[in-house]
């Protein structure tokens, strides 16, 4: 079956993307056209990259990259969950990101964000870094405002029609992840 990641993609104490993640996983999971995991950067400790070889020769030395390049390496697609910071990616998404290549690879990802502008400007911003790793992003996203989404900018009460983009993206994600397998296998 069709297995994709959920990326919480901000490490930050107090952030609003756990509950944001959680709203995620809780709908994916209630459907049955792939399996979903919540994967949070927390758990992984990666340091600023740290391998001696670029990540695009496969040499991971180190016991983080490796374990994080096998949870990575396990999916068919991805939905990144990720704040806007400074009109960008939060530094440990990015980080994480650039510790792995071919583990990305003929992937789909999508992309749930959130902050003052719906964290669009960090989404623009992860098409481009996901082009490079030769991920194909989709189209449908969420873009969740702080000040609509989030009761006093800290307790997520999303709006219902960000229910429906969420099923969109899915539904986008899974049938490019799955359009992709060939791709994957050799």
């Amino acid at each position: 079956m069709t297995r994709i990641g959920i990326i919480l993609g901000s490490t930050r104490p107090g952030r609003n993307g756990e509950a944001v993640a959680h709203w995620v996983h809780g709908l994916a999971t209630a459907r049955t056209d792939a399996e979903y995991e919540l994967v949070d950067l927390v758990d992984y400790k990666l340091p600023l990259l740290d391998e001696v070889y670029p990540p695009a020769m496969g040499q991971y030395s180190q016991p983080h990259t490796q374990e994080w390049a096998a949870k990575i390496a396990s999916f068919d697609g991805f939905v990144i969950v990720t704040p806007e910071y400074n009109h960008s990616v939060p530094g440990a998404l990015k980080n994480a990101i650039d510790f792995l290549a071919a583990e990305w690879a003929n992937k789909s990802v999508g992309f749930v964000s959130y902050g003052s502008t719906g964290g669009t400007r960090a989404v623009e911003h992860l098409r481009l870094i996901a082009g490079e790793l030769q991920m194909a992003d989709v189209r449908s996203q969420v873009a969740l405002s702080l000040f609509t989404d989030f009761e006093n900018f800290s307790v997520f009460k999303p709006a219902d029609l960000h229910r429906e983009s969420l099923t969109t993206t899915l539904d986008q994600v899974v049938a490019w992840s799955n359009a992709l397998a060939p791709l994957r296998v050799s």
